[in-house]
């Protein structure tokens, strides 16, 4: 595998001065050769000009956020990371990386989480290169690559976990999204390790049920919210009238059999646990009549 060399190149402005004095120079020779009618004169000044021509090739910039890979003949003979203006071999072939922070966001995928029901789902993922040795030479096309395995770990991701916990599942996409989240950067990262790419971040952006099943979830969320509210419900009236038995007891207001309780607790559950409103009926009569 390739790894990045870091080379630290001369700076692009003492090069220059120096390339100015030497075409300075070297025009003035030509001149002198033409004048003298010197042939090899005028063919040395026309050789050393041509050198000195190539080597303001060598001549390139490299921007903030930016590197340059080098190759010589083929062969990587390193990665110019220092912003400003640098002068190389003029026969080095410079490719321009960015190391800019980036991020993209998948396409909708449709598939199926762990029980099988089919979801939509999509992830925006902020990453950046970190070799670029790797990032040139070990893929083809980097960014197609973060592309196409971060749709391969979405999709992985959803066939581990369930969309959402019904059967006691630890871990859910809607109910844990830090822990989702974390899941999918780390498996993302895992995939592009040989592509010197670095994710940062990672985290679901779109999540829902696919159309052909979201009405029939809907009524089932639906479902589990009112069951939950009314034993909720059910669980603070049979303590309200615990409390209430407790308090006549206490205070020896009334002294009841067990039939009389029984109906008191009927009539104060169903006060208490009625949809609706309640109308009270009052006994004109006496306790047992």
């Amino acid at each position: 595998m390739i790894r990045e060399k870091v080379r630290d190149l001369p700076s692009g402005y003492p090069v220059i001065a120096v390339l100015l004095a030497v075409q300075l120079t070297l025009g003035y020779a030509t001149f002198v050769a033409i004048r003298a009618q010197s042939v090899w004169g005028i063919i040395a000044a026309f050789l050393a000009t041509t050198f000195v021509l190539i080597l303001w090739a060598g001549l390139f910039m490299v921007n903030p956020n930016e590197a340059k890979v080098l190759q010589l003949f083929g062969k990587y003979v390193g990665t110019v990371r220092e912003p400003g203006l640098r002068w190389a071999n003029p026969l080095y072939w410079k490719t321009k990386i960015s190391t800019r922070v980036r991020n993209f966001e998948s396409g909708k995928l449709k598939v199926n989480d762990l029980r099988g029901s089919p979801i939509e789902i999509a992830a925006v993922v902020v990453w950046k290169v970190f070799d670029t040795a790797e990032a040139t030479f070990e893929v083809d096309d980097y960014e197609e690559f973060v592309h196409i395995q971060t749709e391969s770990a979405l999709r992985n991701l959803s066939t581990t976990y369930p969309y959402e916990p019904h059967e006691g599942e630890a871990i859910s996409l809607r109910s844990h999204p830090v822990d989702i989240a974390n899941a999918l950067r780390e498996e993302i990262q895992e995939r592009l390790e040989e592509a010197g790419v670095s994710v940062i971040e990672a985290r679901i952006s779109h999540l829902a049920y696919a159309p052909e099943i979201a009405h029939a979830m809907l009524r089932r969320q639906q479902a589990s919210a009112v069951i939950a509210a009314r034993s909720q419900i059910v669980s603070g009236a049979v303590s309200m009238v615990q409390m209430a038995l407790d308090k006549l007891n206490e205070l020896k207001v009334v002294d009841l059999d067990e039939e009389r309780k029984a109906a008191m607790i009927s009539n104060l559950l169903v006060v208490l646990c009625s949809k609706e409103g309640t109308q009270p009926v009052v006994n004109t009569g006496s306790l047992y009549t």
